[in-house]
């Protein structure tokens, strides 16, 4: 059912084994990807969206919620069924259907939507820290940065650790709220009436904002990214690849998703409540800023509750960050065939998310931050059809999912899913086009000519989207994975090497460097023992250097060779100075040495960003292997 790709997360593919394990055991095996999907269906984006919709229009977008929720369940679902049947994660999936350009697009899409949701994040911790710290906006969101430790840290602990991390989130959130509640005293025959759809396609004006607010929730809720993540994490667990294990498989991961995604409507639900229950009743009717909702908290219900509120947004903005960085792993791995290290790519997506925000608050004051979270949410909205029209596509395809493609009244909910989301986003781009228009005329050029072509550029991609998996039905795009496929080998032939260079750092693991070498060269091989002087002198003054370290590292250098000597090889000492990279890959150019070994330090990965790699270093600068040995 799978066809030839690389591992999605491949540093905990299969991590976490589910087989051999029976009753409540087995099902705890499968719990966790649904939880890191979750917070993405409670971090500060909803919350911004739901205070907004709670304080405009009291209980009545309660339904709107739930319908979300109901939509979520069933495209995440979609999601780990695609990911455990074929063993392909959503990006993945989309370069095997899809030309090249096509997956590019679709990555930038993807990549503007996890853009979108750290934007969220980063104004939600930075609100957050000023309401509890009273920390100026603009450091909080600077600080926000540091979040990439914490991130290193969580992928080099392991899945397990990294959802445990997440579930102590969402319970702080959800017991934030649960105190918030009893504080607030909702009305429970509001909220029951809350339930009952309202009518979004009338034309005056409160209407047009209350589908404003309805697109930002369900953007909010339903997020595109989710759906590649899940697609991906479910492959963390291992399982036996038959109809049965498939099938228990999916079952369990239907009751993590369900689960999950009721805690995440239940937290949604209360901020949509704890907003109309502390703010509409009491006639605060546009509280769109998270900061003026903390201080009507305050006003109204004293100290305890808004504390509880801002512990709650720190918590939910730093545990979204989490699942952001995997789902952007996952997408430039999966459509544009691009691996590169997590903190780098967590790195690159706060910068971008970073601008923006500093640019409203220098340019448009703290109070245009609660808009930009909800166009935000808004944008994660429009892209959300990217991501479901394919994904409905692959996990109806009969051929690849054999008995477990779903069935047609599966394939009806799915659709009508789609369409709704399409409908509503159409019916806003179309508006917001018109209310552009009359509001500038005196820029009919620039809307005319660059927003309405890209809004049909992007409208006809989402055509081509849906058509072409219908018009070249089971025409697959030749299989590409970062580290390419494997060709035919026809000649073993062992390599001789005659000049072999093995790095000396006076540690423990020289000795095992040598013996290392000595195995690929034997006695007929020449050795080269090269040492790096580090110190300021050296980086200065370089071949001048004589100070105490140089003389004596000059000195241990020759005891190994001697000793080398003795026993029969040819071995000679080669001394660089300055930087360690630099100066080997300038010993090898020099030398014509043909194989490099290198011992590592075994840092953690934390110590290796603060450090930094020799080795990686090295490997880069020079053309030769390389061989590295881990201490034992």
């Amino acid at each position: 059912m799978s066809s030839e790709h690389g591992q999605s997360l491949s540093n905990v593919h299969s991590s976490i084994a589910t087989e051999n394990k029976t009753g409540w055991r087995r099902m705890l095996a499968f719990i966790g990807p649904a939880y890191l999907i979750s917070v993405g269906y409670m971090d500060p984006g909803n919350w911004a969206t739901d205070i907004a919709g709670g304080s405009a229009f009291g209980y009545k977008l309660i339904w709107v919620l739930f319908v979300s929720n109901l939509m979520a369940l069933l495209l995440q679902s979609l999601a780990a069924r695609l990911g455990i049947v074929r063993g392909l994660d959503l990006a993945q999936a989309s370069k095997n259907s899809y030309p090249r350009f096509a997956n590019f697009c679709l990555y930038i899409l993807a990549q503007v939507a996890i853009i979108a949701c750290d934007l969220a994040e980063i104004i939600g911790m930075a609100i957050g820290l000023k309401l509890l710290f009273n920390l100026p906006l603009i450091w909080g969101v600077s600080l926000t940065l540091t979040d990439t430790i914490l991130m290193l840290f969580l992928m080099n602990r392991g899945m397990r650790k990294l959802e445990g991390f997440i579930i102590s989130m969402i319970f702080i959130i959800g017991v934030s709220f649960l105190v918030e509640m009893f504080i607030v005293q909702p009305e429970i025959k509001e909220i029951a009436k809350g339930f009952i759809p309202s009518n979004l396609f009338k034309s005056d004006h409160a209407t047009q904002q209350m589908l404003y607010i309805t697109i930002g929730i369900i953007g909010a809720t339903v997020m595109p990214h989710n759906l590649y993540l899940h697609s991906s994490l479910v492959q963390t667990r291992r399982i036996t690849k038959t109809d049965e294990g498939i099938r228990t498989a999916i079952r369990f991961n239907l009751f993590d998703t369900t689960i999950a995604l009721n805690l995440a409507f239940f937290v949604n639900a209360a901020i949509l409540i704890l907003a109309a229950g502390a703010f509409f009743r009491n006639g605060y009717f546009e509280v769109a800023e998270i900061k003026d909702a903390y201080k009507l908290l305050e006003h109204i219900f004293g100290k305890v509750a808004p504390t509880l509120f801002a512990i709650a947004l720190i918590a939910s903005g730093q545990s979204s960050t989490v699942t952001g960085t995997l789902a952007g792993q996952i997408i430039m791995e999966g459509h544009i065939n691009l691996r590169i290290e997590p903190w780098l790519r967590r790195l690159l997506t706060r910068l971008l998310a970073i601008v923006p925000a500093m640019f409203t608050i220098i340019y448009f004051g703290e109070e245009g931050l609660g808009k930009l979270i909800i166009l935000s949410q808004v944008v994660l909205s429009l892209q959300l059809g990217f991501a479901v029209i394919p994904l409905i596509h692959f996990v109806s395809d009969r051929k690849r999912m054999g008995q477990f493609s779903i069935n047609t009244w599966v394939k009806i909910l799915a659709w009508g899913c789609a369409l709704l989301i399409l409908g509503l986003n159409a019916k806003l781009v179309i508006d917001q086009l018109k209310d552009w228009a009359a509001a500038y005329p005196q820029s009919g050029f620039l809307i005319y000519g660059l927003v309405v072509p890209i809004t049909i550029a992007v409208g006809v991609l989402l055509v081509y989207v849906f058509l072409r998996p219908l018009l070249f039905k089971h025409k697959d795009m030749p299989a590409q994975v970062p580290h390419g496929l494997a060709t035919a080998i026809t000649d073993l032939a062992p390599i001789t090497y005659k000049t072999i260079g093995i790095t000396i750092d006076f540690s423990k693991n020289d000795k095992d460097c040598i013996r290392h070498a000595i195995m690929q060269g034997g006695k007929k091989a020449r050795y080269k023992l090269i040492h790096i002087v580090e110190t300021a002198g050296a980086r200065y003054y370089g071949t001048d250097t004589m100070d105490h370290e140089t003389q004596s590292d000059v000195d241990n250098l020759e005891k190994y060779v001697a000793s080398m000597q003795e026993l029969g090889y040819h071995a000679e000492s080669k001394i660089g100075f300055g930087r360690p990279a630099k100066s080997i890959a300038q010993i090898v150019k020099d030398e014509q040495i043909e194989f490099l070994v290198m011992g590592s330090h075994g840092h953690k990965a934390l110590k290796d960003l603060i450090f930094g790699t020799t080795v990686n270093s090295v490997r880069h600068k020079v053309n030769i292997p390389v061989l590295v040995v881990k201490p034992q």
